[in-house]
């Protein structure tokens, strides 16, 4: 029996958790789905993720409402895939923050990763027929920039870490707090998607990057917040460990002229019983460890997965 694609069956709604970090520091998580945060201004809020709709992001803001009236400044964005970007209309924001890179990302395989991950995901994609497009940025950046938040309230800086979970991620460093919303480049046992990974990169200067803030709080892109500095560390290490075993199974199968599918039965064998139970591990795996062979193969840039792509890398693999 061959099992379900991807999430398509998880129709299981989450149960959402607003956690006040610090003052004016949020963060909404959900049981493994992805994570939203905002963090307050003088006068303005920063939001930080979008969710995959503009009905799941307005979830989100009455929730935040509930704390806060500011208007919204900034929307910053991590990464361009389509869970995290186009809910954004919902927030009305001035400005729409993402890096260089990922601004590149959105024009060469923004709309075949909205189809890919809508396929994958359906549960998150709450009446999808409100999206109004692909999702742009209005202001971007190479390498860093910073968000004077006014008042006593310090500073955002938006820093590139390297590349990892795509190849123009950022993360979200609050020094005043603490705090650090990681993105997708830390996950807090939940399962890693690498899909559109660098994993050699991700898993050595970049997350040595990431770990370099020193953070209290860690915001991942899905999982519970880390809270203190020994839980934020091992939650990086967690996500380096999970990338360092992907890494060396696959490897093992390319280098002894194994195949993609002995790659993957290999892979799933080292890493189910330490993972194998956290979010979204059967749904990734697939798409992971294809994304891995390429690099073994010389492909340095992520190939643009697309519906038909999804189901043919699943079906060879995920049976």
């Amino acid at each position: 029996m061959a099992k379900p694609f991807a999430s398509s069956t998880d129709l299981e709604e989450k149960t959402e958790t607003l956690e006040v970090l610090d003052d004016g520091v949020y963060a909404l998580t959900a049981e493994g789905d992805p994570n939203v945060g905002a963090i307050e201004g003088e006068d303005f809020l920063v939001c930080i993720e979008a969710r995959a709709t503009p009905a799941a992001a307005r979830d989100w803001l009455v929730k935040l409402r509930e704390h806060t009236d500011k208007p919204i400044k900034y929307l910053v964005l991590t990464h361009y895939h389509a869970v995290r970007v186009l809910g954004a209309s919902a927030f009305e924001a001035e400005t729409i923050i993402t890096s260089d890179t990922t601004l590149k990302l959105i024009n060469e395989r923004g709309k075949e990763d909205w189809d890919s991950e809508f396929g994958r995901m359906p549960r998150l994609f709450k009446e999808p027929d409100e999206i109004p497009g692909l999702t742009r940025p209005n202001l971007t950046f190479s390498d860093h920039m910073t968000i004077p938040l006014g008042g006593d309230r310090g500073q955002l800086d938006l820093q590139f870490c390297g590349r990892g979970h795509t190849a123009g991620d950022i993360a979200v460093w609050h020094d005043k707090s603490k705090t650090l919303f990681a993105g997708d480049l830390v996950e807090a046992q939940a399962a890693l998607y690498t899909g559109d990974a660098f994993h050699m990169d991700w898993a050595s200067n970049t997350l040595d990057a990431v770990k370099a803030f020193r953070a209290e709080k860690l915001v991942g892109g899905r999982g519970a917040v880390a809270l203190g500095n020994d839980a934020c560390d091992a939650a990086v290490e967690q996500t380096r460990e999970f990338l360092n075993g992907m890494i060396e199974n696959v490897g093992a199968a390319h280098k002894s002229g194994g195949t993609l599918k002995d790659a993957f039965l290999a892979t799933h064998k080292a890493l189910a019983p330490k993972f194998g139970h956290w979010p979204i591990f059967e749904h990734c795996l697939p798409f992971n460890v294809q994304r891995l062979w390429d690099e073994f193969d010389g492909t340095d840039w992520p190939r643009i997965w697309t519906m038909e792509r999804d189901r043919e890398v699943w079906d060879q693999l995920q049976d």
